[in-house]
C-alpha cells in the first residue's frame, strides 16, 4: 500500500513538470482528510499589486472559456485519482493491473499537456523574436527616411535660393553671341547639368509657359539654347525601356504620367499611375520619386470624386486632366487641393466606344501635352470618324482652336503630339509597328511616315509624349515603358 501511494505522488509531481510543486496531505479542523497541491508561478516573482491584479483578472476573464475547459479536464483527472486513492485506502479490492493502467493514463495525459505548453512557449518566443527583428528593421528604415528627408530639405532650400537669385536677375552672364535675342528677354548662361539640384530647380521655373516662348519664334516652335528651333519632325523612336510591371489584372492597360511643368510640392520626378481596367475607376497612385514608382510603393493614393474612363489622362501644371466616365466631359482635378477646378463638355465628341482607337478601351477622348500646351484628340459625327484636334485652355478647359484631320481615328492604335504636330501609331499589337502619319497644325497638312515603333509586349494601350524629358511614355500589356526619340532639325 505505501508503495502505491508513493507511485501516485511521483506521477503527480512528474506530470506537472515543475520542480517547485508541493503536495500535502493533512486533516482539516473537522478531522476530514484534505490533499493540497501547490505550484509556483512560472512568470511572476511576487504577487501583483491591486491594479495589476485587476488587469490580470480581466485577462483571465477573457480567456475563461479555455481555462474552464482545462479546469474541467484537470478536475476529472483528479476525481479519477481520488477514487483510486479512496479504494486503495479503504481496503477495497483493486487489481494491480487496473491501478497501474489508470495511473499510466493520467501520467500520459499530463505529459501531453506539458508538451503542448512547451510548444506554445516556443511559438511565443519565436513570435517575440520576429517582432524584435521587425522593430529593428522599421527603426532603421525610419532613420534612413529621416536622413533622406533632411537631404531633400537641404536641396529644396538650395533650389529656393537659386530661384530667388534668378528672379532678382542675378544670373551669371553668358558669353557674347552673335545670335539674336528676342525683344523683352535676357540671355541666360547654360546650367551645369552635374548640379544635383538641377532637376528640382528646373521643375520650379514655371513662370514663363511654353506658349509664350513659342510667340517669340517666327516658325511657331520653341527655341533651343543655341537660338535655333528645338522642334522638328520625328525621325527615330528607340527601343522600349521597361520601368514597371502591373501586379494585377486591373493593370492590363492604364496610363502613367509625369508633369512637364510641375509646381510645388511636385517635381519633374513625381509620377502618377492609373490602372484603367474596371467599371468604377477612381484611384490615382502618386509616387514622389522614380525609385518608389519602379518598386511599386506609392506615397499617396488619390480617390477621384468622379470615375474616369479611357487611358487618355494627363498631368499638367499640378492638375490631372481626364475624361469623365460615359460622357464627353473633360475634368480638371487639382492634385494638391484634391478638388475639381473645371469641367468642359467637348462639343459633339464621341464617347464610350463611338470613335475609339483601334484597340478599343473607350479611348474616344485622348488628352495630350507638348511644348505648346494642353490638347484633346477626339472625333465627331460631323468629322465622320476622322481625328479632330483642339487646343485647350489649361485653366478653364475652353477650346481655343480646332483642327480637323483626314486621319480616321479607328484606323490607328494611338496618337501623341510633339511641337504642335500630331503623330499616330499604326498598330497596338504588332511587334514591328510604325509611326505612320503626321499632321502639322501649323500648315494644316498631313503626311505618311514609316518610323519604326516597337510593341514589345504586343498590347500598347497608351502612348504619350513628355516634353520635359523628350520621351514617349507607353503602357504595353501590364508594362510601363518609355522610348527615347530623335527629331530632325528645322
Amino acid at each position: 500500500m505505501p508503495a502505491v501511494q508513493l507511485l501516485l505522488l511521483a506521477c503527480l509531481l512528474g506530470g506537472v513538470g515543475a520542480r517547485t510543486a508541493q503536495f500535502q496531505k493533512a486533516n482539516d479542523r473537522s478531522g476530514r482528510c484534505q490533499y493540497t497541491f501547490s505550484v509556483a508561478s512560472p512568470s511572476e516573482s511576487s504577487c501583483p499589486e491591486q491594479g495589476q491584479a485587476t488587469l490580470a483578472i480581466q485577462d483571465l476573464q477573457r480567456d475563461s472559456s479555455e481555462q474552464r475547459a482545462t479546469l474541467e479536464s484537470t478536475k476529472a483527472r483528479l476525481s479519477s485519482l481520488e477514487a483510486l486513492l479512496h479504494r486503495l485506502t479503504s481496503g477495497q479490492p483493486a487489481g494491480p493491473l487496473e491501478t497501474q493502467q489508470g495511473l499510466q493514463r493520467e501520467l500520459e495525459a499530463l505529459r501531453r499537456e506539458r508538451e503542448q505548453l512547451e510548444t506554445q512557449t516556443q511559438e511565443l518566443e519565436s513570435a517575440y523574436s520576429n517582432l524584435v527583428r521587425d522593430k529593428s528593421a522599421l527603426e532603421e528604415e525610419k532613420r534612413r527616411l529621416q536622413a533622406e528627408n533632411e537631404d531633400l530639405a537641404r536641396r529644396l532650400e538650395s533650389s529656393s535660393q537659386e530661384v530667388a537669385s534668378l528672379r532678382r536677375g542675378q544670373c551669371p552672364q553668358a558669353h557674347s553671341s552673335s545670335q539674336d535675342v528676342p525683344s523683352g528677354s535676357r540671355e541666360v548662361a547654360k546650367w551645369n547639368l552635374e548640379n544635383v539640384d538641377f532637376q528640382e530647380l528646373k521643375s520650379e521655373l514655371t513662370e514663363v509657359p511654353a506658349s509664350q516662348i513659342l510667340k517669340e519664334s517666327p516658325s511657331g516652335h520653341p527655341r533651343n539654347e543655341e537660338g535655333g528651333t528645338g522642334c522638328g519632325e520625328l525621325v527615330w523612336v528607340g527601343e522600349p525601356i521597361t520601368l514597371r510591371t502591373a501586379e494585377t489584372i486591373t493593370g492590363k492597360y492604364g496610363v502613367w504620367m509625369r508633369d512637364p511643368q510641375a509646381a510645388f510640392p511636385y517635381t519633374g520626378e513625381t509620377t502618377w499611375r492609373i490602372d484603367t481596367v474596371g467599371t468604377d475607376i477612381r484611384q490615382v497612385f502618386e509616387y514622389d520619386h522614380i525609385r518608389q514608382f519602379t518598386q511599386g510603393y506609392p506615397s499617396k493614393v488619390h480617390v477621384l470624386p468622379r470615375p474616369l474612363e479611357s487611358t487618355g489622362a494627363v498631368v499638367y501644371r499640378g492638375s490631372l486632366y481626364f475624361q469623365a466616365a460615359e460622357s464627353r466631359t473633360v475634368l480638371r482635378y487639382d492634385l494638391r487641393t484634391e478638388t475639381l477646378k473645371a469641367e468642359k463638355e467637348i462639343p459633339g465628341a464621341g464617347y464610350h466606344g463611338q470613335f475609339p482607337y483601334s484597340w478599343g478601351g473607350y479611348t474616344d477622348i485622348d488628352l495630350a501635352v507638348d511644348e505648346i500646351g494642353l490638347w484633346v484628340i477626339y472625333s465627331t459625327e460631323a468629322a465622320k470618324g476622322a481625328i479632330v484636334l483642339s487646343k485647350l485652355n489649361p485653366e478653364t478647359l475652353e477650346l481655343e482652336q480646332t483642327w480637323e484631320t483626314n486621319i480616321r481615328k479607328q484606323s490607328v492604335a494611338n496618337a501623341f503630339i510633339i511641337c504642335g504636330t500630331l503623330y499616330t501609331v499604326s498598330s497596338y499589337s504588332s511587334p514591328d509597328a510604325t509611326v505612320n502619319f503626321a499632321y502639322d497644325t501649323g500648315t494644316r497638312s498631313s503626311k505618311a511616315l514609316t518610323v519604326p515603333f516597337k510593341n514589345r509586349y504586343k498590347y500598347s494601350s497608351m502612348v504619350d509624349y513628355n516634353p520635359l524629358e523628350r520621351k514617349l511614355f507607353a503602357w504595353d500589356n501590364f508594362n510601363m515603358v518609355s522610348y527615347d526619340i530623335k527629331l530632325s532639325r528645322l
